[in-house]
């Protein structure tokens, strides 16, 4: 048996002599020479200029707010909420002022040949148009009233909160007061235009102690929705009545109710749409970047005057 300093001699353990081990030594190359410090300098007070500067940064007020692509950016804020509601409102009253003109035009249409039939007899196609016009537009019309209602309530209810974060300030009046003066008839004769002259105060950032002084828009949109609602009360009283000229009446008095229907949806769309913008910052495609290329006929700078030695600048 051999020792146990030879056991790598046995034959078969060849492969698996010890190697030696190694030391590696890391060394500074020949002719490095380390880098000297700076000292720190002095400092010797802000930049001076021989004369007044022309450069200066770019006059934007408003920049869209940068996401990193890839990462959730949140949720939207209030007023983006409330700016893609705007668009939707503004979308549906547009829609709801052309079918109100149309089913105007129907109205009035079907008044004519009510006139025209007292002396002559009326083509039976013609009247089955009209009559088909009339009832197709005046659906449509109560449809779209109805969504464009149920969009400009939920916008004014999100503007109004949206409104309240930036100011910092409650709104004046709760949800459910708001709901009230604006579906309930009669009280919303008033109500309706003291909670837009509200928002617009606030939209506006108005003094909390000073009342809202309302804009001619929002005094011309709450003349229109004195007059849609007074016509509309108007026209139910009168086709209970009974008689051939009551029903003619009736007809006429539903053309011009439509007609201030769809002035009352322009002019809501308007103001929707006039709101809205005031509480949206610019958009970067309206902000111009503009430098100076060349200056002609100006005035030669003014030389600085030579600061005095000893001065303190």
């Amino acid at each position: 048996m051999h020792g146990q300093g030879e056991w790598w001699r046995q034959p078969g353990l060849q492969q698996f002599r010890p190697r030696p081990r190694m030391r590696w030594v890391a060394s500074v190359p020949h002719g490095y020479q380390a880098r000297r410090p700076r000292p720190a300098e002095r400092y010797s007070g802000p930049p001076s200029y021989p004369f007044p500067p022309r450069w200066g940064f770019p006059n934007l007020t408003w920049r869209e707010p940068t996401t990193v692509p890839g990462l959730a950016s949140g949720l939207p804020s209030s007023l983006e909420r409330a700016r893609l509601l705007a668009r939707n409102a503004v979308t549906v009253l547009g829609f709801l002022a052309g079918l109100a003109t149309a089913a105007a035009g129907a109205e009035f249409w079907r008044y004519a040949l009510l006139v025209i039939s007292r002396n002559s007899a009326l083509d039976e196609g013609v009247v089955g148009m009209s009559d088909t016009l009339e009832i197709i537009t005046s659906l449509l019309t109560v449809v779209f009233g109805l969504m464009a209602l149920a969009c400009v309530l939920w916008w004014l209810y999100i503007v109004r909160y949206a409104l309240a974060e930036e100011n910092g300030r409650r709104p004046p009046r709760t949800s459910w007061q708001m709901l009230v003066g604006i579906l309930v008839p009669v009280v919303n004769l008033v109500m309706a235009f003291s909670i837009v002259a509200e928002l617009e105060h606030a939209v506006l950032n108005g003094p909390a102690d000073r009342r809202p002084t309302p804009s001619r828009l929002v005094l011309c949109w709450w003349g229109a929705w004195v007059v849609n609602e007074v016509m509309m009360a108007v026209v139910l009283f009168w086709r209970m009545r009974s008689g051939v000229q009551a029903e003619a009446d009736a007809v006429l008095l539903g053309g011009l109710l439509d007609v201030s229907a769809a002035v009352l949806a322009g002019l809501t769309g308007f103001v929707v749409y006039r709101l809205s913008r005031l509480i949206s910052p610019l958009p970067p495609r309206r902000l111009r970047q503009r430098r100076v290329l060349s200056v002609n006929g100006a005035p030669a700078p003014r030389l600085r005057q030579e600061r005095p030695p000893g001065a303190s600048r």
